[in-house]
């Protein structure tokens, strides 16, 4: 069964007293948590439980069953929609998630594949061309890389492929381009358009 939505997000900015671009009055509204969620990076607004401050950088429940810190999900937004105090801590956010499971990154370097007859999802990657694309494929040809460390190591050209994938992961976000790696779309399209997932 193929998992859907977020479990667990991370708190990327609180607005106790709702959202600046909300047209109601201050009383009327409700305090608004932005977070990104851990699985597909989807950006999201909840409402937390009452009486209860989201703090920024922590990981909240936001699946179904019982929450303790977010009565609810209010939708999904855009980054356009973030403040700009999310859009500050949202790399801070995104090196996180990838410290905390790192191998789900390293299967991109493992398990790239063409997209095209000339283009390759690791060119997807910022800073890397046809040159580097070709050095990656060759190691792990040989065996494949263990983790972060392993791939500097042994392709000597790449700088810092960690913040590579973050970098990725936030042009994604921004909507730069209408390949996808990480990054669930926005909304829904003919299947396989503008995706790029893992082979």
């Amino acid at each position: 069964m193929i998992k859907k939505y977020e479990d667990y997000g991370i708190v990327l900015d609180f607005l106790p007293q709702g959202h600046p671009d909300d047209p109601r009055p201050v009383h009327l509204r409700e305090p608004i948590v932005q977070i990104l969620g851990d699985t597909f990076f989807t950006l999201l607004e909840a409402v937390p439980v009452k009486d209860v401050t989201p703090v920024l950088h922590e990981r909240v429940f936001i699946g179904k069953g019982r929450r303790d810190k977010i009565e609810r999900v209010k939708r999904r937004i855009g980054y356009v929609e973030l403040t700009a105090a999310a859009k500050a801590e949202l790399p801070i956010a995104v090196e996180k998630l990838i410290d905390d499971a790192p191998e789900r990154f390293i299967e991109l370097f493992n398990k790239a594949a063409p997209l095209t007859t000339r283009f390759h999802q690791l060119e997807l990657l910022p800073g890397i061309g046809k040159k580097l694309m070709w050095s990656i494929i060759e190691e792990r040809k040989k065996h494949p890389f263990a983790d972060f460390d392993d791939i500097e190591k042994r392709v000597r050209a790449l700088p810092h492929p960690k913040k590579m994938v973050a970098k990725r992961i936030i042009m994604e976000l921004e909507g730069v381009d209408k390949y996808r790696i990480f990054v669930r779309p926005p909304a829904r399209r003919p299947e396989g358009e503008g995706e790029a997932p893992l082979r």
